[in-house]
């Protein structure tokens, strides 16, 4: 049977690929600070995502690069809330709320998002509360440290055993504190806490994660990573995006979050038409 992921109001299946449009309304994100910190090129920049073929946009109103500085509730309440309003607007795209904070997730989900992003992984105080009482579906992420110093040195005796514990520990977390399992999403957080090397091993053996029995997301748009592969700076890693996409795909990632929703939308229509043909 197909999996599917309650979204409150509606089951999306997940037989095909699910494409996560980033729309990162700050200052200072890693790929696109500042271009969508105005709402209107905000609002833009989202419709044009889910015309190409977005199922979510994942709006952010806090950068969790290595070094950024903490945002206020109060701030990032203001980046997000009118943004997400005015998507459901327009739009009938599902929106993601990319945040740590209980008050951004509650009043996020009033406003109409229905997947709650949390790259926290429902770790901070009051978190898991607040999302289990909206009864919409969450992403657990696994990190290592914190934002702000994450990439300081990162360390693992066994980097694929102990992502697995971790979102393994999440998804018990989260069924016992009373958010079902049909609602809940894994990520296992490729550079967030991760070196190069970690990164790579993750996506050799990403396979494995699916062994949870939940919906596995996958974020490896234009990251160091990727730079660090190929010498190429933020702006340029399209083409290193994509084959990442398309393996990530190939080794069962059942949402793809993207910067680049047109390109990563027609390469896995590919990887897609290749897996029919040979199963014909």
């Amino acid at each position: 049977m197909p999996m599917k992921l309650n979204l409150g109001t509606t089951q999306l299946d997940l037989e095909l690929p699910v494409i996560m449009g980033i729309l990162n309304v700050t200052p200072d994100s890693f790929s696109d600070g500042g271009q969508f910190s105005e709402p209107d090129s905000a609002l833009r920049h989202a419709v044009s995502m889910a015309n190409a073929g977005a199922t979510f946009i994942d709006v952010g109103g806090e950068s969790t690069r290595p070094g950024a500085a903490d945002v206020s509730a109060d701030r990032e309440l203001e980046r997000v809330i009118p943004l997400i309003e005015k998507i459901r607007g327009e739009s009938d795209v599902l929106v993601s709320i990319d945040t740590s904070k209980p008050a951004v997730m509650v009043e996020a989900v009033r406003a109409g998002a229905t997947l709650i992003n949390d790259v926290y992984g429902l770790r901070r105080e009051g978190a898991l509360e607040a999302a289990a009482g909206l009864g919409t579906a969450v992403c657990v992420m696994h990190m290592q440290g914190e934002p702000r110093t994450m990439q300081e040195s990162p360390h693992y005796d066994d980097v694929i055993a102990e992502v697995s514990t971790f979102l393994a520990e999440a998804r018990d977390r989260c069924i016992t504190g009373g958010i079902r399992a049909d609602r809940i999403v894994i990520d296992p957080g490729f550079g967030f806490g991760k070196s190069p090397r970690h990164n790579l091993e993750l996506l050799v053996n990403l396979r494995r994660f699916t062994e949870l029995g939940l919906p596995l997301l996958v974020g490896l748009s234009r990251k160091q990573t990727l730079g660090h592969l190929t010498g190429r700076g933020v702006g340029e890693r399209q083409a290193a995006s994509l084959a990442a996409a398309v393996m990530a795909f190939e080794r069962g990632a059942n949402i793809v979050r993207t910067h680049d929703v047109e390109d990563t939308v027609d390469a896995l229509k590919v990887v897609q038409a290749v897996i029919a043909a040979g199963n014909e």
